[in-house]
């Protein structure tokens, strides 16, 4: 019998959300991201970017938009078979496949143009690595917030939305 998932609870200052994370199907994602939550490493950042009927994006920038310095980049497990529906966390990373770090983003709607589709870097997808078990009803408040433009970012919640802490379950 293999062992439960892993579940990390990120508390946001809206709200509880529980994460369960996918360590068969995404081991190197799964594994920086638990790295980065025994850290601390996103406690008292914010989620910077949020696009309502797109997703909610955190875990780099401080309040004041501030890039928290990450760790490494990992390899893209975009070809990993899991989708970006409603409810799924994901990577984020840039144009670049193999360029996540510490940032992750939480799919509001069905984003299935960012599955993997091919090899060639603009289709190659942003990698699932985890789901909401509960608390979507948090992100569904997160992703309703007024935001705009500050500091050279766009879709900024204009009140900060805090990661207050994140931490492991354990089982």
């Amino acid at each position: 019998m293999s062992e439960p998932n892993p579940q990390v609870i990120l508390e946001t200052s809206m709200g509880s959300i529980t994460i369960e994370l996918f360590k068969e199907k995404a081991p190197i994602t799964v594994k920086n991201f638990l790295g980065y939550v025994r850290d601390g490493f996103y406690d008292g950042l914010i989620f910077h970017r949020v696009i309502k009927d797109f997703m909610v994006q955190g875990g780099g920038m401080t309040e004041s938009l501030e890039q928290k310095k990450p760790k490494f980049a990992i390899k893209n497990e975009a070809t990993n078979g899991l989708s970006n529906v409603r409810g799924t966390l994901a990577m984020a990373r840039t144009a670049v496949v193999d360029s996540a770090t510490s940032q992750f983003f939480i799919n509001t709607v069905d984003n299935l143009f960012l599955n993997h589709r091919n090899k060639q870097p603009d289709s190659f997808g942003y990698c699932v690595f985890g789901q909401v078990m509960d608390g979507m009803e948090v992100v569904d408040q997160i992703r309703t917030v007024k935001t705009g433009n500050k500091s050279g970012h766009g879709d900024v919640p204009l009140e900060p939305v805090f990661i207050t802490s994140a931490r492991v379950i354990e089982t």
